[in-house]
């Protein structure tokens, strides 16, 4: 028999795939007007001044007045802002701060403002109902549904709340979801992840999943668990368990392991929110991309990743990019950000209407696991790691291990060393204390037991010149990245026996 829930959610779902519709056809409308309110907004802003808002009437003169910048770049107004100023980057004062991943000056802070957040919210909430009116699947509405997510727990910061996203999200559940939502509050609010995890296995177990959301590492683990508890997959624990709802991190490599942890395949929806903002959600199973929100307050500029480190690289809108072309993704926003390089690139897999992919990032990185590690942060680690010792390093790169044979994964970290160290133990210790300071996702990971300390494989003499030979690549401007979020230059190294 229907739930009157479920009755319900089919007609609600049909009214927003509507309304998603409408600005969905008419992109280049709706990004221009983003445009024109976001400049008229913040025009009497201190940033706004600063960059003569009053005379930009188009995306030429936004371009002349204002650089592409990141967060080092944009940090001058974002202390005023933590200082407690009013009127900086957006008017008034934000909501919240997001407190994101270190960079080497320490954590950064990311306005949420009254305009900014809803967008947060509605964005996931129509993620689920596009994909109710697609499929015509509203059963699990009825079902229990987690969130895994970070504790809902703010500090407050010069009259202005502080925590993760996923925390500050937590309290913008909205009501008809709040009965079916796990874990319970006081669940949620658990600090150790490993704790908190068991918690959530009591909560869950007795109860009717259908709906299982998170970033895929996270889930990994519940799933692991509830096989250790119940001796069954998790698809014959919870019968209902038909919706996966993930975000953050690449699902690929996982994909495998899910299904074999589920027992069965069942649907999902891939996300791409961020701090920053929500960018996009996927809103049709078979079609590959998630679809990019040109309403929420959020104007895209794009620039080829192949040319982003020109001395003056060429400022796309929408209505300029291409199917399959890696682009950097630049974003102005109702939270006060301009121009702002968040790291990422998209490809588009279309244009009618616009969709990505996530394609990486401009600089090399690891993600694996939500821990968004970057060429700064080991190669810091590194020199912090040998100083005061004797010992040289010719070469490194480092990959993360998802599917290690035992143990828990891992960042696997390849070293052609000149002369061998005496204690490898202690290099590890070393480079994995620095990586903790310098990153608080690892440090999060390392501390959850969802990551155990890197391992070190050392690379023959000469090892990575070999490799390099290998692809055709030896000499000239071609250099090993420093880090991968895939293992092809690992597994290769092992294939090619460079290893010792």
């Amino acid at each position: 028999m229907i739930s009157l829930k479920s009755a319900l959610a089919k007609p609600f779902a049909a009214r927003v795939k509507r309304s998603v519709l409408k600005w969905a056809n008419n992109p280049i409308e709706t990004q221009e007007k983003v445009f024109q309110h976001l400049i008229s907004e913040a025009t009497s802003t201190a940033f706004g001044k600063d960059h003569d808002f009053i005379s930009i009437n188009s995306h030429a003169d936004f371009v002349k007045r204002v650089p592409v910048r990141d967060y080092e770049d944009l940090k001058p107004y974002v202390e005023r802002v933590v200082e407690g100023e009013e009127n900086v980057l957006w008017k008034g004062k934000p909501l919240y701060f997001a407190k994101t991943s270190g960079t080497t000056s320490g954590a950064k802070f990311i306005p949420i403002t009254k305009e900014s957040m809803p967008t947060h919210v509605e964005a996931a909430r129509n993620a689920i109902l596009l994909y109710i009116a697609e499929t015509g699947n509203a059963k699990f509405v009825d079902g229990k549904m987690i969130f895994l997510q970070g504790s809902p727990i703010l500090e407050e910061k010069n009259g202005v709340q502080l925590g993760r996203l996923s925390g500050i999200v937590a309290h913008y559940v909205p009501k008809y979801l709040q009965k079916n939502r796990m874990p319970s509050w006081e669940t949620n609010c658990i600090d150790d992840w490993e704790t908190k995890v068991e918690a959530i296995v009591e909560e869950t177990l007795p109860e009717n999943m259908s709906v299982i959301s998170g970033i895929p590492s996270w889930v990994q683990m519940y799933f692991e668990r509830i096989n250790q508890k119940t001796g069954k997959k998790v698809g014959d624990v919870f019968k209902n368990f038909n919706l996966f709802i993930f975000g953050g991190v690449n699902y690929e490599p996982y994909r495998a392991k899910f299904e074999s942890l589920i027992g069965r395949k069942v649907d999902s929806i891939e996300l791409y929110p961020a701090s920053e903002g929500f960018f996009a959600y996927q809103d049709k199973q078979k079609e590959k991309g998630m679809l990019l929100q040109l309403n929420s307050g959020i104007f895209y500029e794009f620039i080829k990743a192949d040319e982003f480190f020109n001395s003056n690289p060429k400022r796309l809108t929408l209505k300029d990019v291409e199917v399959g072309v890696n682009y950097v993704m630049i974003i102005s926003t109702s939270a006060g950000l301009w121009a702002y390089n968040i790291g990422d690139t998209v490809e588009f897999t279309s244009v009618k209407p616009y969709r990505v992919i996530v394609s990486g990032r401009i600089k090399h990185f690891i993600s694996a696991f939500g821990e968004h590690v970057i060429g700064k942060e080991v190669e810091q680690a590194l020199k912090e790691a040998l100083a005061n010792t004797n010992i040289q390093v010719s070469e490194f790169t480092v990959a993360p291990q998802i599917n290690p044979s035992e143990g828990l994964p891992y960042h696997e970290w390849f070293i052609e060393f000149e002369n061998e160290p005496n204690s490898i133990p202690q290099i590890i210790d070393n480079i994995d204390k620095s990586l903790q300071k310098q990153n608080s996702y690892y440090l999060d990971l390392i501390k959850g037991k969802v990551l155990r300390p890197l391992v070190i494989t050392s690379v023959k003499k000469n090892g990575f010149q070999d490799y390099m030979k290998s692809i055709g690549k030896l000499g000239g401007q071609n250099k090993i990245p420093r880090l991968s979020n895939d293992r092809n230059i690992a597994d290769a190294l092992t294939k090619l026996k460079l290893t010792k």
